[in-house]
């Protein structure tokens, strides 16, 4: 088929339509009007990240969008992310001096230019030819933060090299063999990452059902790419990727179902990056991560690709705040779409917060130079929302700029004696029927205040 809108038109006379109707929409239907219409000419001409999205669309063959834009089962938790920062509202401040807006971050003594990081997406070159090198230099360029995954594309060394100056992270999957898990860890190490963030939410595999039935209905001849000599190197056996070569993969697997908490003493026992734990949602987990001697945690559900919850990752990082008491940093990812969506997860106590999809657009649309602008747009985004709010310095965002409307809307309709409550909860008092994790931490606390930890 020569374009998209001849694809389009072979989908819309398929029966696949009368049997899977969400189909068709996980291609064809972008975030808004605007996003729909765009078409770019360049990475500068987008105005929001939903630019790149439709952009994307436009460029990406079927199976490839559709390996990027999949949830799982259902896809309520993929929806619930981005969602779930329209919970909290902004509470703006004036007169206060914002001529001076300080974004820059530190985590485990390095320093970044944003707290907004660039989380593992795996198979980059399937989006872009450059892949994973065009996200290491656009990284570089704006002196943000990157962690390359475990499925990387591109050999690690040489996005180390693209990154430069130790802003590289690794991504872990656990596989089931650990000769081969240490020497993933390794190779890590020797290419320069001082940490590794150990992925732990998927020990049992996914229903991924829209990058299936996408990959159903591309008719390219995809194994002359999926081969291990192919020009995407990403098949979907492990053994091809170049983390894995030279390595022994007879039944190796990319996680295991076997793993408990001691895991986290075998990493550290043989490596010595540092070691944050990517996937947790609960506060019992994050003691549990503290107890254990992980060095930080990725408030995650994989891009609503893990566990089918319907619970978006910003109702989760309250909680697991709480439950890490400020020993250890968090950081969330999750449907990160606007800078007021870093904002609100900085002011809930995240000390960095990652974007997946929207640089993956920006790559797939333009290569570097997208990645590049998706981080500007968001970085700006950003700043206005600090300039708004009166918090000159990520270590002045604190809890109080945030209005929860679930819980201002539960207080409306109680009484408290004779009186409406009419105002915000009272500092730390949950709202009547929350569940554990959704209580706002006190108005005005610096709520773990994770912005530099030099662990």
């Amino acid at each position: 088929m020569s374009d998209r809108r001849e694809f389009l038109k072979f989908l819309a006379g398929s029966p696949l339509l009368l049997a899977f109707p969400t189909l068709l929409e996980a291609f064809t239907q972008a975030p808004n009007t605007q996003a729909a219409a765009a078409v770019l000419a360049s990475a500068a001409d987008a105005l929001d990240v939903f630019d790149f999205e439709a952009m994307a669309r436009r460029v990406l063959p079927p199976a490839h969008w559709g390996y990027m834009a999949t949830g799982v089962d259902g896809e309520e938790t993929l929806r619930a992310n981005p969602r779930g920062f329209d919970r909290y509202q902004l509470r703006v401040r004036r007169f206060v001096d914002v001529s001076r807006i300080d974004m820059g971050m530190e985590l485990f003594g390095q320093k970044f230019t944003s707290p907004i990081m660039l989380c593992p997406v795996g198979s980059q070159r399937a989006f872009h030819a450059e892949g994973e090198l065009a996200v290491a230099r656009a990284a570089q360029a704006r002196g943000q933060l990157q962690i390359l995954s475990t499925q990387s594309s591109t050999p690690i060394e040489d996005v180390a090299r693209a990154r430069g100056a130790g802003g590289l992270w690794y991504q872990l999957y656990t596989t089931n063999n650990w000769d081969v898990t240490t020497k993933l860890l390794k190779r890590a190490e020797a290419a320069g990452c001082p940490v590794v963030a150990v992925t732990v939410d998927l020990p049992a595999g996914r229903n991924t059902e829209t990058d299936l039935r996408m990959a159903r209905v591309d008719t390219r001849a995809c194994a002359s790419c999926h081969g291990g000599s192919g020009p995407a190197a990403d098949g979907r056996t492990v053994g091809v990727k170049p983390m894995f070569k030279g390595l022994d993969m007879k039944d190796v697997t990319l996680t295991s179902a076997t793993l408990t908490w001691d895991f986290v003493k075998r990493v550290k026992d043989v490596t010595k990056m540092k070691v944050l734990i990517k996937g947790l949602e609960s506060g019992d987990d994050a003691a549990l991560a503290v107890s254990s001697g992980a060095d930080g945690i990725i408030v995650s559900n994989h891009g609503g690709r893990a566990t089918e919850t319907g619970r978006p990752t910003i109702d989760a990082l309250p909680e697991v705040v709480q439950g890490a008491g400020g020993r250890l940093p968090v950081l969330l990812d999750g449907g990160v779409r606007r800078g007021t969506d870093v904002f609100k997860a900085l002011a809930l106590g995240a000390a960095a917060v990652g974007i997946g999809r929207p640089y993956i657009w920006g790559l797939s649309s333009f290569g570097q130079a997208g990645v590049e602008r998706v981080l500007q747009i968001l970085n700006t985004e950003l700043q206005l929302a600090m300039v708004g709010c009166g918090t000159p310095a990520l270590k002045d965002i604190t809890a109080k700029p945030l209005i929860d409307t679930r819980r201002s809307a539960s207080f409306l309709r109680q009484r408290e004696g004779d009186d409406l409550v009419v105002g915000d909860v009272r500092p730390g008092q949950p709202a009547a029927g929350a569940h554990h994790g959704d209580e706002l931490p006190p108005i005005g606390a610096h709520v773990g205040d994770g912005r530099r930890f030099n662990r």
